[in-house]
């Protein structure tokens, strides 16, 4: 090994030591300086020409390791011992996988770059690049259901300026899949806005493209549940080599990964190794990557990688325009007048004004009655009033802390008091009985608790009001209440 090198490498290593966050006693610094000293006592420099330094490594774990913990440090010692501009690779102490497609080497921030000419020989059983300890060699694609709405498609989505920038972005992405600078793709915006539509939509026209490319669309919720299952039965590999198959994956409500470090933890591989390897990535939240709670750094870093766009609720115009569109594929001419009214009488979201529509249409259908102004007037205040009887989350809880003569703050927070918990679970049973909502929804709305958590609320309730008349009571007439 080339003594200059091991050198420089000993100079960076001392100058890493010497700056060491020291905490305030001397034992808290002699755990740091061992961890530090354990650590890199298995990291070899193994190569370095054209400023490109490679440090041969243990395993994955190491890699990431460094980069979570010591990056900056290692930077600064490298630019003080090499120069500026050096760039870091690493090597995997594993055997290569006979038949291995070439993977792809890593730099210190983690992007893919073309791997770098081979100055020396690697000692036998040494693998010259990252290679992912998920992927089997000579695994097959196979044929899996898309998830795919064929009414999510382009020629359905209504442009207007609340979106237009965000469906350009996908349109290009549709046409080049993983080959544009839009990965991942992050769209973000309010609740029924079009942001599952457009992810959609890349999907489908992807699909119709390039027929043999493998595109997945699924809730974070299926991904989060999947993830659980696979740990249970001992298969995590299986599924990240599953999702590693994926030409084109697309995840629903990202934003629901929020305190699952576990899961964090494999989509963050399945994240790298997609996007290493050309594969396109399309996100949705309803918070921008900042905004989100509770997620690692490195994962809110990797979606800023490509780009973040809003999609905001549609202005006027836009809302003029997908009535007409919807209208007019299931045959249906307004006036103008009318037009106008619905327009401007549905302000929120795209999903509210489409219910909206269809239950002009449905009115208009079952009645045999011909569309006017005032038959949309009249529909429109029917669903207000219906709105306002609607049985929803907060709802739930405003009744079950009135019952029980609690504070919203209190059922909201994290006590394991009976005359908290108990009440909570029942709010938790009945947003889940009485509304749409999934488990992941209502944990949210419950002060930002794990599905699984509702789930055995949920199921608690269930058994204990059977046996308990106490709980009996409360369940019968919480559930008077809610629904009166």
């Amino acid at each position: 090994m080339d003594e200059n090198l091991m050198m420089i490498w000993r100079k960076c290593l001392q100058f890493m030591r010497d700056n060491l966050n020291a905490a305030e006693d001397n034992s808290d610094l002699k755990k740091l300086e061992k961890s530090f000293d354990l650590l890199f006592d298995k990291v070899q420099p193994i190569s370095l020409a054209d400023n490109n330094l490679t440090l041969m490594v243990p395993s994955d774990f190491y890699k990431e390791y460094i980069e979570d913990n010591y990056l900056s440090l290692l930077s600064a010692a490298l630019k003080k011992n090499i120069g500026k501009g050096v760039k870091l690779w690493y090597s995997v102490m594993e055997n290569r996988p006979n038949g291995l497609e070439k993977p792809v080497t890593m730099n210190m921030k983690g992007k893919s770059v073309p791997t770098p000419r081979t100055q020396e020989t690697m000692p036998q059983g040494f693998s010259s690049n990252i290679v992912n300890p998920f992927v089997v060699p000579g695994i097959k694609k196979v044929n899996i259901d898309s998830n795919l709405k064929s009414d999510f498609s382009f020629d359905n989505y209504v442009e207007g300026e609340s979106n237009k920038f965000a469906a350009t972005v996908a349109r290009s992405i549709a046409k080049r899949p993983g080959a544009t600078a839009f990965n991942p793709l992050f769209l973000y915006g309010g609740y029924g806005v079009g942001k599952t539509h457009l992810g959609q939509a890349v999907g489908l026209e992807v699909k119709s493209q390039f027929p043999d490319k493998v595109v997945l669309y699924l809730s974070s919720e299926k991904f989060i549940q999947q993830f659980i299952s696979s740990a249970k039965a001992h298969k995590q590999t299986e599924f990240a080599n599953f999702y590693q198959m994926v030409d084109v994956l697309i995840i629903d409500d990202i934003q629901f990964l929020s305190g699952k470090s576990a899961t964090q933890d494999s989509f963050f591989h399945i994240f790298d190794h997609l996007h290493q390897n050309g594969k396109q990535i399309i996100l949705t939240s309803d918070k921008a990557p900042a905004d989100i709670m509770d997620i690692q750094d490195r994962i809110v870093s990797r979606f800023k990688w490509g780009l973040s766009a809003e999609i905001k609720s549609p202005d006027l115009q836009t809302r003029r325009k997908i009535i007409v569109d919807k209208l007019s594929r299931d045959g249906i001419v307004l006036t103008d007048d009318m037009l106008d009214f619905l327009a401007s009488e549905t302000k929120t979201n795209v999903r509210e004004l489409i219910g909206v529509i269809n239950s002009v249409i449905a009115y208009s259908t079952v009645y045999k009655t011909e569309l006017s102004l005032e038959l949309l007037k009249d529909t429109i205040s029917k669903i207000a009033a219906n709105q306002k009887k609607i049985i929803n989350i907060p709802y739930i809880q405003e009744v079950v802390c009135d019952y029980f003569g609690i504070k919203k703050e209190q059922l909201l927070s994290k006590t394991r008091k009976r005359e908290i918990a108990l009440p909570r679970q029942l709010a938790m049973y009945f947003s889940k009985e009485l509304t749409n909502a999934t488990f992941t929804k209502i944990g949210e709305e419950m002060g930002g608790k794990d599905h699984s958590t509702v789930m055995y609320a949920c199921d608690t309730i269930k058994d204990v009001s059977k046996i308990d008349k106490e709980v009996k009571k409360y369940v019968k007439d919480l559930s008077e209440r809610i629904k009166k």
